[in-house]
This record gives C-alpha cells, structure tokens and sequence, in this order.
C-alpha cells in the first residue's frame, strides 16, 4: 500500500441544529439543513515500516497493539475498520478542534475513508456516516448528534431528517445560482477567539431530553421548525428573511443553556448587527467557536469586526464530501 490521503469537510449548521441527538429524534424526529465548507481535516495512512502504530496527531504515539492507543477514534476505529496490519497515520486540520464546525465527526469520516481505500473495499456517503456514528455515539458514548458525520461524507447543501428508527433521510437543497452566489459573498464567519468541549452543553440537552423536560423540548421544537422554515426561505431565495430568522434561531438556542453565550461572543453579535449584519448565530454546540452572519454590507461588517480583532474566516460551500485518494 502505498499513501492515501483522505479529507472529510467542515460544516456550518443553517437551521434546526440540536435535533440530530438521538434523545430527541427517536421520540420526536430530528431535522436539520447544513453545509459543508471548504475547510477540512486530512488523514494520511502509510504502511509501518518498524511494524508498529504510529499516530500523528496534536500528540505522538507508537504502540505495538491498536487496541492499546491512547486516542479513542484511532483505536475504535483501527480495531473495527482495518485488517490488523501495523499503519503510520497522521491528521491534520484547516481549523483547530473545538470551533463548533464539527471537526470530531470530519476526522472520524476522513479515517474511516482512508481504511476503506487501504483495504480496497468500496462505501457509500452514508454507510461511512453511519460507521462515524457508530464510533463516536454507540461504543465512545460521546454526546453528539448525527450531523456532524453525515455533512462530512455527503458534503454539499443538505436537509438531514431523523427518523425515529435511526435512519437518514438526506436531501440536496435546490438552490439558484444567484442565492448561492449570495451566500457566498454575504455570509461570513468570524472566529471568537474562544475553544470550547461543545460535551458540557449537549450532555445536558441530552439529559434533560431524556427526562421530558417541558423547557428542552419546546425549545428544540421550536428549534425544528425554523429548520423547515430556514430551508423554505432559501430554496426561494428569501435571504433577508433567512438571516432574521437566524437571528430569532439564535436567541432560541441561547436559552438552552447558560453556557451558551458570554458578554464577549454577545459583544461580537452586536457589533456586527451595527455594521451590516441583519442576523446570526454561533455555530456549534456554543460556548466559541466561530460566529455566523449574513451581511447586507459584507465590507462594512468585515472592517467592523477587523478592528475589534475578530478574524474571519473565509469559505466557500463545497460539494464533495469525504474523498481519499492514493499518493505516488
């Protein structure tokens, strides 16, 4: 085998993020539009020569038996997923972890990609989704939802539902080119210069999902319907009246938590209402990350945000998904 190096795509959640956590679609169906960015994480795989695991990662390790790495997705997923042969893997990312743009699910899909091309066996955007799930939902307990994974492998701009029975329903938005050339130019994201564990924050969503918790649920319904009204409202072309539903998104999602905000990110929020903005929301679980607007005067709120030291980051929507290639 030679090196294969695989990328899985970030995403940015448009509408009804929250309701891909198992403890509420499987009472209440789940759904959700996102897309994927063109930012990414990387996995490389290369045959070991000293016969031994090596991981590159933020740390280093090298071990003889993949069930004793230290890193639980390497090690779930190189015991599941691969043949048992030693690997050298190294990941890397356009964007650090923890930024709310669903890196976890991206690596996780990006590996499992590089496995399936190292072991010549071919797999569908939504069986690797699901492998993804399975690793980080059903044997790492972690609590996340199922967007992240399946934004990863299918890429583009989607409507996600989820079914009561775990299933996937995903749907391409049908949307002109003049709305996507508009999102393009007229949404930006905007680092708030804080990393945050999103594992707090959708533990208890999870928790008090669970316990039908009356404050929760009419929250993520409400959450859910601006999901379906979100992809109305784009698929028309209705960007104003998107972006002030984001804004209504974001003071609903505010109240799920606490931690959800802090007088910085708000700061933030509110200088780029003054400068052009008309609304947004922070992607992610909340806490940090990057901040989402949708800017009628993208200049304007760009110079406004620069001064205050607020990098954006630019992108672009992309239609890929998790692909892997091999290296000469």
């Amino acid at each position: 085998m030679g090196v294969i190096l695989a990328k899985a795509p970030l995403r940015i959640s448009l509408g009804g993020g929250g309701t891909d956590l198992r403890s509420y679609y499987e009472a209440h169906e789940g759904f959700l539009i996102a897309g994927a960015i063109n930012q990414y994480v990387y996995i490389m795989i290369h045959a070991a020569f000293r016969k031994t695991f090596q991981l590159k990662y933020s740390q280093i390790e090298e071990v003889e038996d993949a069930n004793t790495i230290k890193h639980p997705i390497f090690r779930e997923a190189l015991t599941r997923y691969w043949n048992g042969e030693p690997l050298e893997v190294h990941s890397i990312a356009d964007v650090p972890a923890g930024t709310g743009m669903g890196s976890s699910g991206s690596f996780t899909v990006a590996l499992l990609k590089a496995l399936s091309q190292g072991r010549h066996v071919a797999t569908t955007p939504s069986q690797l989704a699901e492998q993804a799930c399975e690793i980080e939902i059903d044997f790492l307990k972690e609590p996340v939802g199922k967007q992240d994974q399946y934004v990863a492998a299918h890429g583009g701009i989607c409507a996600y539902t989820f079914h009561q029975d775990g299933r996937v329903t995903v749907e391409p938005l049908s949307l002109s080119q003049v709305t996507l050339e508009k999102m393009h130019n007229q949404m930006l994201l905007f680092y708030t210069g804080e990393i945050r564990s999103a594992s707090k924050i959708l533990a208890d969503q999870n928790n008090r999902s669970r316990a039908n918790d009356s404050e929760m649920l009419d929250n993520l319904h409400r959450t859910k319907e601006m999901g379906y009204e979100s992809r109305k409202l784009l698929e028309s072309g209705d960007l104003v009246a998107y972006a002030e539903l984001m804004n209504e998104h974001w003071q609903n999602k505010r109240r799920r938590s606490k931690d959800m905000a802090n007088p910085h990110i708000d700061s933030l929020y509110e200088l780029a209402l003054k400068n052009g903005a008309i609304g947004g929301k922070l992607i992610g679980a909340g806490g940090g990350g990057f901040l989402l607007v949708y800017s009628e005067s993208p200049t304007h709120t760009r110079d406004a945000m620069a001064q205050v030291g607020a990098q954006e980051l630019p992108f672009e929507f992309e239609f890929s998904g998790a692909v892997a290639q091999g290296l000469v």
